[in-house]
Parts: structure tokens; sequence; C-alpha cells
């Protein structure tokens, strides 16, 4: 089953799941009690934390809960805050944070790298954690629509309807979806 946020990031040949931790993951669960998928391949935008490009695709299998605060040493937490699938199809290591928040201070953003979380997307850790909960394979394919700075929603905004068709030709490319 190939999955999105939703609202402004939907695509004909995905279902929609809700926009940030919340929605995705009472959506996805829903989903899972009444028509449970042999898999997930959940699609969408992501920022980078600065090694990914513009317009860059990633391919992830693990993802994040970390919030700013952590990087900051003013917040901990005693759940677990990366997940990985045991999908072998993912080609990329990058790790994919999860926030309800877009992130927007690049300096501190920055010291996400030294954790190996190279890019930022609100749904994905919470997509990995549903799947885990039912024993379904995952995956996310995402392309960067911008980097995580002042300039994020601008940036999002202005690039997002290349990047979704730059991620539709890929998906095409790769044979996931005709």
């Amino acid at each position: 089953m190939i999955i999105c946020a939703g609202r402004n990031e939907t695509f004909q040949f995905a279902e929609t799941i809700g926009v940030g931790l919340v929605e995705s993951a009472i959506n996805l669960t829903r989903t899972c009690l009444f028509n449970k998928p042999d898999y997930f391949l959940f699609i969408g935008s992501a920022g980078s934390y600065g090694e990914h490009e513009i317009f860059d695709i990633i391919e992830s299998k693990r993802a994040s809960n970390i919030e700013l605060g952590f990087l900051t040493n003013s917040a901990y937490t005693p759940l677990d805050n990366v997940l990985e699938s045991d999908n072998k199809f993912a080609k990329n290591d990058t790790i994919i944070n999860s926030s309800n928040y877009i992130s927007t201070n690049a300096d501190l953003c920055k010291k996400f790298n030294d954790y190996g979380v190279g890019a930022e997307n609100m749904e994905f850790f919470s997509v990995l954690q549903v799947a885990r909960e039912f024993e379904i394979p995952v995956a996310g394919i995402f392309v960067v629509t911008n980097y995580t700075n002042e300039n994020a929603h601008e940036d999002f905004m202005k690039n997002h309807k290349e990047a979704m068709e730059k991620l539709t030709k890929y998906l095409v490319d790769k044979n996931i979806i005709k």
C-alpha cells in the first residue's frame, strides 16, 4: 500500500493518512485493524538538515522522533526514539526525523547530522511505529523540498509542485508505479 500525508501532498496512486504524528498514527492504525495491507510505502517531502540538496530523493527505512530540546540538552525521553524497519529494499541509511513542528533554526539543525539524521518529515516516525506494531514491512521515499532554516516554509511552497513531479517520475522509473 502506497501512502502519503494528505492536504496539499496527495497523489492519485496513494492513500492519504493525515498530517503529523497523531493523525497519521490514528488513520494507519484504523487501516491496519480493518484492512491490514501487506506493506507500507510512505512517499512525501522532506526538509534537509544540510547534507541533502533540494530535489534529492532519499529512500529510508529508519526514522527518529528527536525534538530540538534534545539537541540543546533541555529535554529527554524515556521512549525509544529511533526505529528501523527490516525492509531490505530501501537503499539509504538516512534517518528521517519526525515532529509535529517544522524546524527553522539552521545552526541547531546541523547537529542532527552528528546523529546520522539527515532530513525531516512530519509523519514517517509514526508510520514506522504503526508498521512495527502490526508487523508490516515499511519503507519511505522522500524528495527534499527545502532546508531547515528561516525560509523553510517559503522554499517548501516554492519547490513543492516540482518536487512532487520529480518524486512521481522517480517512482515510475523504479517501476513502483505505472
